[in-house]
């Protein structure tokens, strides 16, 4: 033990638990030995075993998610579990094995990928879609990681591959602190330190996912038994103990600021708050983290039909909605124009589209105070069954709303003056300036009034200081497309951490990674189609399967998973049948 909090906080633990998590890290240490001796080719080899047992892992994986969140198996929200869990993870795998296995061939990780610069100079690689198959199911979105300011295209194609240009080189043991709201993150984050830092891992569990441990140990046994995972459950004494062990090189956390802080600096009080004065942490090794926000949703006003303020509504529904807004990127600050002749309809939209969208648990601990904050913050806000909609005057105090990450299923609308680019300048600085946190920032607008904004537009997404922008999308579905980068824009430090620190995922090992931006189409399917009014992208997708609204969203996202698992066309079709339904 190296720290004060650690001694404090371990005298909880028994010489039985002690001596369980030293054994732990022990194995590890011996792991990484093994690890460093694995070339890329047979690393490859490795995770395509991991992805076998995974994929049998799946259905199991999802209904028992599924029930942790009390959704039963008539739950029309239910599919959430696929997708953000077994499918998020069998991407991944697919996507890293593919890295590996062109580093094993001495190719580079980028051969093929096209490679430009976006504005202000930066390289940006073109990271989504790569496969034929993502290029028609998903088609109309797309995703670019772009690289930090000075960095070309040349030093993009030679740093990739990160420590995988070096396997040889061990890492040590690396401690995941797993987050406990979306059950692909821990493992996502596992197979980053194994693949960006060559290090064998320590996964502690969040105790929210304690029923997933024996999934988990199933899935990656493959990882288990040679020593390059272990996976422990424990509360915040098991944490503390494991972050001050002296064979911990590294720590990564998914979870809150104020948790951050206290494995950084210790728990609140007068030596605390003196160790940071004298920038003196308590932590004496590296730690990354992603920690979560006040996401924005920016609508840009246009000329918009019925058809897309309901689906923009419903889009906005789910950003928030999903997972009971148990989300570090849930949507949570809709910033439109007071200006825009359409805006009374678009928030009567908004309205129903919030209220319309199946109850479910608010399940994640602590939520009910943070509703109940919520509440007493604005007391006048509007309650639709188990959520609040918060929509503030001109004159109404938002720094509550902008600046308290509530994780539950509260929405806020503000309205700033102006339109076209004068309102888009206005609502970038005010995300940029108001909002807590940079992890992710989504943004509506319609083909046409992109289209006159021209170059402008581009300044504005260029400004936006976000680690993931979703154009027409949301950077949910950034976090689970692998070849895409997850984590707060780049500048955070220990003694204010904001969204984090670090990127995650990233399958094709970038350095340099400044952020993603995705986009995705306007409209759907049939209304993306040339000649149907469209004006934009094309899709193939009607109603998206991850939106709260969707009726077969159930049964689309497991088809989905279960194709991305284990292939077959006749199955891909019948999903695909159930999507136009949607």
């Amino acid at each position: 033990m190296t720290t004060a909090a650690t001694a404090t906080a371990t005298t909880d633990l028994d010489d039985e638990q002690r001596e369980r998590l030293d054994g732990a890290i022990d194995a590890l240490e011996a792991g990484s030995r093994t690890w460093s001796a694995l070339d890329a080719g047979q690393r490859a080899k490795l995770l395509r075993v991991v992805r076998t047992a995974v994929a049998s892992s799946a259905e199991e994986w999802a209904h028992t998610a599924a029930a942790s969140k009390g959704l039963n198996g008539s739950h029309p929200l239910r599919g959430e579990e696929w997708l953000s869990g077994p499918y998020s993870v069998l991407g991944a795998l697919d996507a890293y094995a593919e890295t590996l296995s062109r580093l094993a061939s001495g190719r580079n990780p980028l051969e093929g990928i096209r490679i430009d610069r976006a504005p202000g100079g930066r390289a940006r690689v073109h990271a989504f879609p790569l496969t034929g198959l993502d290029k028609v199911l998903l088609s109309g979105f797309t995703g670019e990681v772009w690289l930090e300011p000075g960095t070309t295209p040349r030093i993009a194609r030679a740093t990739a591959g990160l420590a995988q240009r070096t396997p040889a080189e061990p890492g040590g043991v690396g401690l995941v602190l797993g987050a406990g709201n979306v059950t692909s993150i821990p493992v996502l984050d596992v197979l980053y330190e194994l693949l960006a830092y060559n290090r064998t891992v320590l996964l502690k569990v969040n105790p929210t996912q304690d029923a997933l441990v024996p999934v988990f140990e199933h899935a990656f046994a493959a990882l288990i038994e040679p020593g390059f995972l272990r996976i422990v459950r424990g509360g915040g004494d098991v944490g503390a103990y494991l972050t001050g062990h002296k064979s911990i090189a590294h720590v990564h956390i998914t979870g809150s600021a104020a948790t951050f802080d206290a494995i950084t600096w210790g728990a609140p009080g007068s030596a605390t708050t003196r160790r940071r004065r004298e920038n003196r942490p308590l932590l004496k090794k590296p730690i990354t983290a992603e920690l979560g926000g006040v996401s924005p949703i920016i609508v840009v006003p246009g000329e918009w039909t019925d058809a897309d303020l309901t689906f923009q509504a419903e889009h906005i529904a789910t950003m928030r909605l999903q997972n009971s807004g148990h989300n570090c990127i849930a949507g949570q600050v809709v910033i439109m124009s007071s200006e825009w002749a359409q805006a009374d309809a678009f928030r009567a939209a908004l309205r129903r589209a919030y209220a319309k969208a199946p109850e479910r648990p608010i399940w994640y601990p602590h939520s009910d105070g943070r509703m109940q904050q919520a509440n007493d913050d604005y007391p006048d806000a509007l309650v639709l069954g188990d959520r609040l909609l918060v929509e503030l005057g001109a004159d109404d105090e938002a720094t509550a709303l902008e600046t308290t990450e509530y994780f539950a299923p509260v929405l806020g609308v503000v309205a700033l003056p102006g339109t076209g680019q004068d309102f888009l300048d206005a609502a970038v600085a005010h995300a940029n300036d108001r909002l807590q946190g940079t992890l992710g920032a989504n943004l509506l607008i319609d083909p046409a009034t992109e289209r006159s904004l021209g170059a402008g537009f581009d300044r504005a997404i260029t400004a936006l200081r976000y680690g993931s922008i979703a154009i027409n999308a949301w950077t949910a579905f950034g976090f689970i497309t692998p070849t895409l980068t997850w984590g707060a824009f780049p500048g955070n430090t220990l003694q204010d951490v904001g969204s984090g620190i670090g990127v995650v995922h990233n399958a094709l090992l970038l350095d340099r990674v400044e952020r993603t931006v995705l986009r995705g189409p306007f409209r759907p399917f049939p209304r993306s189609l040339p000649g149907a009014g469209g004006g934009g992208r094309f899709t193939i997708l009607p109603k998206p399967p991850w939106f709260v609204t969707a009726r077969t969203g159930a049964v689309v996202s497991e088809g989905l998973t279960r194709f991305r698992a284990n292939g077959g066309a006749i199955g891909l079709v019948k999903t695909l049948l159930q999507a136009l339904r949607a």
